[in-house]
């Protein structure tokens, strides 16, 4: 295996000072949020905020779900990235932390674009899916409670058209999916998930070590 590169805190510092052109919003999401403390790892990275946008530009997507909303910077950076006509659902059980992701997308004029929904995701999926709504997505993406994951994979599978994207965060859960010792709940779900996409003939897939791993998961 080749590896290429260290990432230190420099190196991230430079990545996002010169690869990510931030909308003012989102940076203000983000330093706001990095502000709460600990519960700030939570919220991705602003070189993944961009690299979801332009995934969005890159697929003409027009119609984007999340699970697991939080302060709210996924959704407006994807937001941001749709045409005018665009729309996101974003999924969140805290009311919270939506309120706080509400008042950003406000702020960047796109409150229009985006509805937030707060209940247990698998509840708003499935009652997605039994109105019609199958196929009906081009890009989504599960960041929530990790021993959920599989149960918002396949929904999302069906939900997402063929060609659409899944893209799947914390993969590599800080390196735990490969510490044998580790068999908490979640680094089990996150493992069994991994493996059961690897083989899963309904994809094409890719493991992308950006950020905390991100699986990509084009439906055929």
């Amino acid at each position: 295996m080749v590896k290429t590169l260290t990432y230190t805190d420099a190196v991230l510092t430079y990545v996002a000072d010169t690869g990510v052109r931030e909308h003012a919003v989102l940076k203000t999401c983000r330093d706001e949020t990095m502000a709460m403390g600990g519960i700030s790892r939570m919220q991705i990275s602003p070189e993944q905020g961009a690299f979801m946008g332009m995934t969005a530009q890159l697929m003409n997507a027009k119609r984007y779900i999340e699970v697991g909303t939080f302060t709210g910077y996924s959704a407006l950076a994807v937001a941001l990235a749709l045409p005018d006509d665009g729309h996101v659902d974003a999924l969140d059980i805290s009311e919270e932390y939506m309120a706080k992701a509400r008042g950003y997308w406000a702020k960047a004029g796109q409150a229009r674009k985006i509805t937030g929904h707060v209940r247990p995701a698998v509840e708003t999926l499935d009652q997605f899916l039994a109105e019609g709504q199958t196929g009906r997505y081009d890009f989504a993406f599960i960041d929530a409670d990790k021993s959920s994951y599989d149960a918002y994979y396949e929904r999302m599978l069906k939900l997402v058209r063929p060609g659409g994207l899944v893209a799947i965060d914390n993969v590599l859960w800080s390196g735990k999916v490969v510490e044998a010792s580790d068999t908490s709940d979640d680094t089990v779900a996150i493992r069994k998930l991994n493996a059961k996409i690897k083989g899963d003939t309904r994809v094409d897939t890719v493991l992308l070590p950006v950020a905390d791993g991100i699986f990509m998961c084009r439906k055929r």
